[in-house]
Parts: C-alpha cells; sequence; structure tokens
C-alpha cells in the first residue's frame, strides 16, 4: 500500500492566504486497477491563477494545481512504469490516475540535459501561456514597443525575451531592484520599478517617447490603466492576469479605460492557457529550440519540501519568486531526477507529425 499526502483547503481564503487555510492530511491509496497507472510527484506548480479563482473553491477539496510526476506502478501500456508526466493532480505526494485527459496530463517529451523541472515553466504550460498568449494575442511586428507587467515573474519574463527574439523593444515594470537588474541582464531595454517610481506614466513617457504597441497583463489596476492610455493606435493587450487585486478583500477601484480603447481602437482579449491544450506541443517544442540556442533564459524559485506548499503559495502572491516557483517534493521513491524518456520520446514523435 502506498500513502499519500495532501493538502485540503479548510477554509476559503480571504485577504492573504494563511497556513492555516489549507491542512496537511494522509490517506492510504487502493491498489491500482487494470487502465489505471499510480505516479509520485517531483514538482508542484505554484501559481498565481490558485488565488484567483478561489471563489470556486470548497472546504474539504484537494488543492489545486499542476505537478511533474513519475509512473511508479502501471495497469495502462500507454503510461509503462519510469514514464513522466505533467497533469492537473492538484497538491498530492501521489495519485491514481484513471481517466488521463481528464487531467489534462500529457508525456514529457525528451529536454535532453535540461531539468525536468522545466516542465513546469518554460517547457511546460507556462510557457505555452506565454508563447501563445502574446503571439497570438498581441500580434508582434518587429519594431514594436512592448510592455509587460509582472515581468519578472514565470509568465513575464518569458514574454519579453520571446518579444526581443521577435525584434520587439520591451519595457519591464516590476517591484524590486534586484529584479530590475536581472531583467536588464536577460536583454529587456527598459525596467520600471513601480514601486520606488513617483509617477508610473511619466517614467512611461521617458520609456516609450513613440507610444506602446502591445501589452502584455498580468496585474491589473490603475498600472493598467495608466499603461493602456499610453498605447498607439490599433495597440494590442493580452490579459494573463491581475495579480494585484487577489488578496483584495474590497474590490480595487482603477481609472476607467473605455475611453483609450475607444478612441485608439485597441484590440483587448483574455485567455488561459488550457485553450491552447491541442498545440501544446508546438508551443514546447519552439520554446524548447529558443532555449538550447541560449535565446530564451529561465529562472526557477524552487522551495523545498512538500510540506511548504503553502508558504511557496503566498511567497508569489507577494512577489517574492523570480521566474517559475515550484516545490521540490520529497518522497521515498524520489531519488533523482534522471528520466528514461524512450517511451515519451516515441509518444511525442507521433503527436508532432
Amino acid at each position: 500500500m502506498v500513502k499519500a499526502k495532501f493538502f485540503k483547503i479548510t477554509k476559503i481564503f480571504e485577504g492573504e492566504i494563511k497556513e492555516t487555510d489549507l491542512t496537511l492530511e494522509e490517506e492510504e491509496l487502493p491498489p491500482i486497477e487494470d487502465g489505471e497507472f499510480l505516479v509520485e510527484a517531483l514538482y508542484l506548480s505554484i501559481d498565481p491563477y490558485m488565488r484567483a479563482i478561489a471563489k470556486s473553491y470548497t472546504p474539504g477539496q484537494v488543492m489545486i494545481g499542476s505537478q511533474v510526476a513519475r509512473v511508479i506502478e502501471s495497469r495502462d501500456p500507454s503510461y509503462p512504469l519510469g514514464t513522466t508526466i505533467v497533469g492537473h493532480l492538484g497538491w498530492r505526494t501521489h495519485t491514481i490516475v484513471k481517466e488521463p485527459s481528464n487531467h489534462g496530463v500529457y508525456i514529457v517529451p525528451d529536454f535532453g540535459n535540461l531539468p525536468i523541472s522545466l516542465s513546469l515553466g518554460v517547457l511546460g504550460r507556462t510557457g505555452i501561456a506565454a508563447y501563445f498568449g502574446f503571439v497570438d494575442i498581441c500580434k508582434p511586428v518587429e519594431g514594436d514597443t512592448v510592455v509587460v507587467t509582472a515581468a519578472a515573474g514565470a509568465v513575464g519574463h518569458q514574454v519579453g525575451q520571446i518579444a526581443k527574439i521577435l525584434g520587439c523593444r520591451v519595457i519591464g515594470i516590476a517591484g524590486t531592484e534586484e529584479k530590475i537588474k536581472w531583467l536588464k541582464s536577460i536583454g529587456f531595454d527598459y525596467v520600471i520599478n513601480y514601486k520606488t517610481t513617483p509617477n508610473l506614466a511619466e517614467e512611461l513617457q521617458k520609456a516609450a517617447p513613440k507610444g506602446i504597441d502591445c501589452y502584455f497583463d498580468n496585474v491589473g489596476g490603475e498600472t493598467s490603466s495608466i499603461i493602456m492610455n499610453q498605447m498607439n493606435q490599433g495597440g494590442r493587450v493580452s490579459v494573463c492576469g491581475a495579480i494585484s487585486s487577489y488578496n483584495a478583500k474590497v474590490p480595487i477601484r482603477a481609472s476607467i479605460v473605455q475611453p483609450a480603447i475607444v478612441q485608439k481602437q485597441l484590440e483587448l482579449k483574455g485567455f488561459v492557457s488550457n485553450q491552447f491544450l491541442d498545440r501544446t506541443m508546438d508551443g514546447i517544442k519552439q520554446n524548447l529550440q529558443w532555449v538550447k540556442e541560449g535565446k530564451l533564459k529561465y529562472r526557477e524559485t524552487i522551495t523545498d519540501g512538500f510540506e511548504n506548499a503553502t508558504r511557496a503559495l503566498i511567497g508569489v502572491i507577494r512577489g517574492e519568486n523570480f521566474g517559475k516557483a515550484l516545490v521540490r517534493v520529497k518522497t521515498s521513491h524520489v531519488a533523482n531526477e534522471s528520466v528514461d524518456f524512450s517511451n515519451a520520446l516515441n509518444k511525442f514523435k507521433k503527436l508532432s507529425r
């Protein structure tokens, strides 16, 4: 018998998440049956959206989230022992999977010598959100000026680099001087510290005297209103999130943006990464190529220990992470991260045809 640990939501979040809002529990899993396989988590993905959709949570529910996991027992020939998968399996150390498609499960393709943790970051659904959320919605062209908020986060730092690869001028907005320096080191042309800048509108005018063509919005609020009022005619806005309001107990108020949208004929569209599920492998292949070419750099903020997952999420909402935030799960079976990709690679080739 395998004992699984999991985090259960005990109280609906109000304001900032508290560690007491979730409890760590344990259960004994039954033997797997035909058509099932058992996985053991390697890493948990920690993302702002987990806080954003808190209204849909129910006390007693296992905390939601994606993980990269390894098959440790199988009675499903499509997922043999040792296969590494990504899936929406929640905050669990062990999970019995019966219908993989219901959990968004896919086999991790071959990354070569790159860390398997990237399958939750630049080479996972986060990378899919950055790539398609920017390219499909902002429709960048060479020479465009692009603004990215929460630019040092998992999605933001990747969007900025993709914009540079495509020949754009990129302005990032972040909240610490350390983040400012890092973003400049990975190619951002201009970076603004929104916490210390006395007048964001004036600083943006200095950074983009000819106006802004594309805006990748991760924060919402007054920051987004200021940016949209400085966009050029026909500008495009991709709305990924609104992290500025996630912990708010009352609605965040911001200047209205409808006059700018109408007068400048802006195109504004929101998205979720799951809408690109059928193009997952295309996005992963493109991001993997850029990583291998050295054009796309990544950074991970890793919290060790499954028991520290709640603390890691609190840190993400506070903006403490650089790049992708992850929890490295330490369990009895996870001795190292080497992966036998033979089965995964064959399936990846079939999916990529």
